[in-house]
């Protein structure tokens, strides 16, 4: 099933004169919770769907535990968390401090599987 994508007038924030371009965004079909997730889980195993979400619950748990301990979290196929920052820059190497650090954000690096799937995706103009 080919992904729906609108087209939005985006103008260059760096350069308020210069010409808008159009681009294409993809339309949302909306949400899936991590119970519909644990339910369509367990209709593909055998495990039932307590079980699943109970698994997926300490997997939500367990990657910002274990990111904030410098780890990289490895999941197989499906990719890795790392952490990542952003921070000030300073003359000298021993002014540097965590102090630098102005921001952190988790990282999502898909798995070979995951990116040939999204290499595959096929796409269709939304009709309002």
């Amino acid at each position: 099933m080919a992904i729906k994508f609108n087209i939005q007038e985006i103008g260059n924030p760096g350069d308020p004169n210069a010409p808008k371009k159009f681009y294409a965004r993809p339309v949302h079909a909306g949400e899936i919770s991590l119970e519909e997730l644990a339910e369509d889980i367990s209709h593909a195993s055998s495990i039932t769907e307590a079980d699943v979400y109970a698994v997926l619950q300490s997997l939500v748990r367990e990657i910002p535990r274990n990111v904030s301990k410098g780890y990289i979290v490895r999941l197989g196929n499906m990719g890795s968390f790392r952490l990542s920052t952003k921070s000030q820059g300073s003359q000298l190497e021993e002014e540097v401090t965590g102090a630098n650090i102005t921001s952190s954000r988790l990282l999502f690096h898909a798995g070979k599987q995951i990116r040939t799937a999204m290499q595959n995706l096929t796409f269709k103009k939304n009709s309002v």
